[in-house]
């Protein structure tokens, strides 16, 4: 819900009962006024209510920032969040002293709280946002440890003349190993299975 009308016996009271409505804070709407009350004839015949429109102002910042502190609050997990908006992605830097559980096995964790905080600033947005959360560079190392992986398994499929089927991955991480050899003169990849247990399968070229 990204607006709502209400109607009280006074502004600030039609406000309060948008805010709860929308279970948001006065700091996170715009208000409009669209009538004033209005006490009529002897204060009784012809009173009219407040009636405002509060619109919700969308800050996928703070709202990415809030959901994961109360995750890590949770968790008992002490970070700093760092969320930058460019263009449609959201961009979330974390920092602390314990971020290897955050980042979880091979990143799981940390693809889940990335999952979860696009469902969260994309509840209510017409225009989607992509979220990428990241802590100690480790997309990147990620990155670089999965196209060396792919070097290696095609040179091994080529010396072997054998298919080499991969462990299971997630869509990003098989994206790039897929991209890593979409150009190798002797191999060629393609993705079997079902998720969350779907491999890439490199094979020789015929």
């Amino acid at each position: 819900m990204n607006f709502i009308e209400t109607t009280g016996k006074t502004v600030e009271e039609a406000i309060e009962a948008g805010l709860k409505e929308l279970k948001k804070d006065k700091e996170q709407v715009k208000v409009e006024v669209i009538e004033a009350p209005n006490k009529g004839f002897l204060g009784i015949i012809g009173s009219k209510l407040a009636k405002v429109k509060l619109t919700v102002v969308e800050n996928p910042e703070e709202d990415a920032k809030s959901f994961l502190r109360d995750v890590f609050n949770t968790m008992g997990i002490d970070a700093q969040i760092a969320a930058r908006l460019e263009g449609n992605s959201l961009n979330i830097s974390l920092e602390g002293p314990n971020m290897g559980v955050i980042i979880g096995r091979r990143g799981q964790t940390l693809d889940s709280l990335q999952y979860l905080v696009s469902l969260v600033v994309n509840k209510s947005r017409e225009d989607y946002l992509k979220v990428f959360v990241d802590t100690e560079n480790y997309r990147e190392k990620r990155e670089e440890t999965l196209i060396r992986l792919a070097n290696k398994m095609a040179k091994k499929a080529k010396k072997i003349g054998k298919t080499v089927v991969l462990e299971p991955m997630n869509p990003y991480e098989r994206r790039i190993i897929h991209a890593s050899l979409q150009n190798n003169p002797f191999v060629q990849t393609y993705s079997e299975g079902d998720e969350p247990y779907r491999k890439v399968v490199i094979t020789l070229k015929k």
